[in-house]
């Protein structure tokens, strides 16, 4: 009797720490608040390289090189070894493996939820900021479902519809506005108005940006250029274009008001559309602006809070060469050396073989997407995931258990 006592005494004390343990792990500790995603073509191990050496030479480290987590991320799409854009950034924002110019939809025609879906289920604060339209693949492939990432009206409306965002900032104005405002729209309507009328708070300007208040009620949408944003080695000092680190700043200050936390996806696409063109040095200065703006969220985000930056694909074939001295680095990286050799190539692009500097060895109207694995970078609860090979649907993943 005394032993059948003991025993049940002993299973209903473990029963008793199992549900406590259970209790302060789900309730009492609380989940990761801040998550962050940047997605970047700068995530690429020849982009790092060329970035750090022209930043300060083979000696300096970049801000990202102190992140402790790292894998290279295998990213082909359904249907191709190659991904294009849409079908990688959907890899990334569900975890679901897709076919060209697929957005957040599976080859049967059924949609599949999003990370910033599944935030705003569960009640948190979400934020989108894009260096091109919030329309484009990447942005639009965690909000929009659709077979063909052209349709650039039905992504809109669902940009309007049901992605309901607490911020966005970025670029594209054009695709908001009639051709009599500036913009692209056929149909005379003015996008932006209408956002305006149900509740928006526009803004055009960086000054306008840095003048907001912290807390807010109105959900926020900042258009800072008609197309993409300028490079950032474009912007003057006092220019009225918010670089991609100040809309990082800006957008965690405004979402960690939430008591909920809250999920940003950063889009910095501009290195993309300098590899495209054979711009080699805009390729190298926007990698240097996602490492700048990783370091803002480092700092602004709290140690508590889970930042991961990945890449996409490859674009062009990109290649730094030659034998710089260990503290070359800016312009010094650049040109034509003393024995005629250029000290960037390229694979495919408009340059074409013929062009002294940055020769691409085929020419093609805009330069291809590559078969190469990507980096991925993090810190914070989960990313220590990141190890070794993994496929680029496991960053969904990560994500989607630290909600």
């Amino acid at each position: 009797m005394k032993l059948r006592n003991y025993l049940l005494a002993l299973f209903c004390l473990l029963v008793f720490g199992a549900f406590g343990f259970l209790y302060v792990r789900t309730w009492v500790v609380p989940k990761t608040f801040g998550i962050i995603l940047f997605v970047s073509d700068g995530m690429l191990a020849q982009h790092l390289t060329a970035a750090r050496l022209y930043d300060g030479g083979a000696d300096h480290r970049l801000a990202i090189e102190s992140f402790p987590n790292l894998a290279l991320l295998r990213n082909p799409a359904q249907d191709f070894a190659v991904p294009d854009e849409a079908a990688a950034a959907t890899a990334l924002a569900t975890g679901v493996r897709v076919g060209h110019r697929h957005l957040a939809m599976d080859a049967g025609g059924r949609s599949i939820d999003s990370i910033l879906e599944l935030a705003r289920k569960r009640g948190r604060a979400v934020g989108l900021i894009t260096t091109g339209s919030p329309i484009s693949p990447t942005p639009a492939a965690f909000y929009a479902h659709t077979a063909d990432s052209r349709e650039g009206d039905k992504i809109l409306e669902q940009f309007l519809g049901q992605a309901k965002f607490d911020v966005v900032l970025g670029g594209g104005a054009r695709d908001f506005l009639p051709a009599t405002k500036g913009g692209l729209r056929k149909d005379n309507r003015d996008v932006l108005a209408e956002m305006q009328g149900k509740g928006w708070e526009i803004v055009r300007s960086k000054a306008e940006l840095e003048k907001l208040p912290f807390y807010r009620t109105a959900p926020l949408a900042g258009f800072f250029s008609p197309g993409e944003l300028a490079f950032s080695n474009q912007i003057e000092s006092g220019s009225q274009q918010p670089s991609l680190a100040d809309m990082v700043q800006r957008a965690i200050e405004f979402l960690e008001v939430h008591s909920k936390g809250y999920v940003l996806v950063v889009d910095a696409g501009l290195a993309t559309s300098a590899a495209e063109r054979n711009d080699g040095e805009r390729v190298i200065t926007e990698t240097l602006a996602l490492d700048r703006a990783i370091a803002t969220a480092d700092n602004y985000a709290g140690r508590n809070a889970l930042i991961l930056a990945v890449g996409k694909h490859g674009t062009g074939g990109f290649s730094l060469n030659g034998y710089p001295l260990v503290p070359d680095h800016g312009v010094a990286l650049l040109g034509v050396n003393a024995a005629g050799q250029p000290a960037i190539t390229w694979a495919t692009g408009p340059n074409g073989p013929g062009a002294k500097d940055e020769p691409a060895a085929f020419q093609t109207p805009s330069a291809l997407n590559t078969a190469e694995d990507v980096v991925g970078i993090g810190r914070g609860a989960g990313a220590e995931r990141l190890r070794g090979f993994m496929d680029n649907t496991q960053i969904f993943t990560i994500l989607k258990d630290a909600l």
